[in-house]
């Protein structure tokens, strides 16, 4: 009885994080309101998303080291310098960024003149979720 309790606790603990993913079909929907400054094109130049060209590429954002997108040279310094101490993009990295990018800077860096060139904040964080759902199903 035992083995089976501490059993089922383990497999509900893994199945924690599955549960707080995002909807990626809701997230392509939810996309529109980045796709202004960002598009999604895959390494062999397949666009994804057509988008804007202000912001960086979002293809492959999962794993990326932050102020490293290759083919995009404004970074601000403080997102290359964010980088550079170890922010690498994940889910939840990337939640505390679309909702205040200078903000999440500043504390990421311990920096109050930190700037991120990204003004738009998305506040609702079930939309936040799907866009990164969204962006790791089609970033493979």
């Amino acid at each position: 009885m035992k083995l089976t309790l501490a059993t089922s606790l383990v497999v509900g603990l893994f199945a924690l994080p599955a549960l707080a993913e995002g909807d990626a079909a809701a997230g392509e929907k939810a996309f529109g309101k980045c796709k202004s400054c960002h598009s999604i094109t895959d390494g062999g130049g397949n666009v994804v998303v057509k988008g804007g060209k202000t912001g960086p590429n979002l293809w492959g954002l999962p794993g990326r080291t932050a102020g490293t997108q290759s083919d995009f040279k404004r970074f601000k310094k403080s997102v290359v310098e964010a980088g550079e101490a170890g922010l690498v993009w994940n889910e939840a990295e990337f939640l505390a960024w679309v909702q205040d990018p200078t903000g999440f800077l500043k504390a990421t860096l311990d920096d109050s003149k930190a700037r991120s060139g990204m003004s738009f904040r998305l506040r609702n964080e079930e939309d936040a979720k799907d866009i990164w759902a969204f962006i790791a199903s089609v970033s493979n």
